[in-house]
């Protein structure tokens, strides 16, 4: 293991585009910085084998599956890595990010939509609001015994709680740890273009885009409001759509 990297973990076709993407624009802001890259590309044709670019380090998946993410996170070949989804967009130079991890085990940043009924789900306990779920698509993480025995125990226990979703074990193993933890500043993790074209030069830079048009495109977003009414209103009639085919 060595030094400060940027890693990638994506199963399927479109997620792993994304991924070399997202990896051009870490290559572009950021030269010198190592990327490695977890994914099942033998499945799909991709030829890392012979030439690895965009990344520098490329693993297999052996046994894929949605969240395959919580299983790769403790395999990082870095000291300290900065966890990217593949739905990002890094738009300044962000290597003064790892600077934290002097200080902190791990560096995460809040859900945006918080407040919405799937965030204030728990898990096996009541946590308080004030402690909100975290997002798990910006994750800055030190490789210790600790962080890495952390990382170990949210696949194992993502795999045991069976949600879909995998910020509620996140959440409340975090609540639990004795990790040092702190929270990133939002331009390190921008949900929403709203706050970057709103956001004045003493606010707030953009760091990283987040964005869910990144996997979708720009016609979904456009039209998903409108199918999200749909399928509520089919359920209603008892007509139920896998929220997989609507929801990220």
């Amino acid at each position: 293991m060595s030094g400060n990297g940027v890693l990638y973990i994506a199963t399927g076709k479109k997620y792993i585009e994304a991924a070399i993407a997202s990896a051009k624009t870490v290559r572009k802001t950021c030269p010198g910085l190592p990327i490695a890259f977890f994914g099942d590309w033998h499945n799909y044709g991709f030829e890392f084998a012979h030439n690895p670019f965009p990344f520098h380090i490329v693993e297999n998946i052996a046994e894929p599956h949605r969240r395959s993410k919580v299983d790769y996170l403790s395999r990082t070949p870095f000291e300290r890595t900065l966890y990217l989804d593949t739905d990002t967009m890094v738009v300044e130079d962000i290597h003064e990010i790892f600077d934290l991890l002097d200080q902190f085990d791990l560096g995460v940043a809040h859900a945006m939509r918080r407040n919405s009924i799937e965030r204030l789900k728990d898990w096996r306990i009541t946590l308080p609001k004030a402690f909100p779920q975290l997002n798990s698509g910006v994750i800055l993480y030190r490789s210790t015994p600790r962080v890495k025995k952390f990382m170990e125990e949210w696949s194992s226990q993502f795999r045991e709680a069976g949600f879909e979703q995998d910020q509620m074990t996140f959440r409340e193993l975090l609540w639990l740890s004795d990790l040092r933890i702190t929270m990133l500043p939002p331009e390190y993790n921008v949900r929403y273009e709203k706050y970057h074209y709103f956001w004045s030069k003493t606010e707030a830079t953009t760091k990283i885009f987040h964005l869910e048009r990144l996997h979708t495109g720009i016609f979904w977003m456009s039209i998903k409001p409108f199918y999200r009414r749909l399928v509520k209103g089919l359920a209603r009639v008892g007509i139920k759509i896998p929220n997989r085919l609507y929801k990220k």
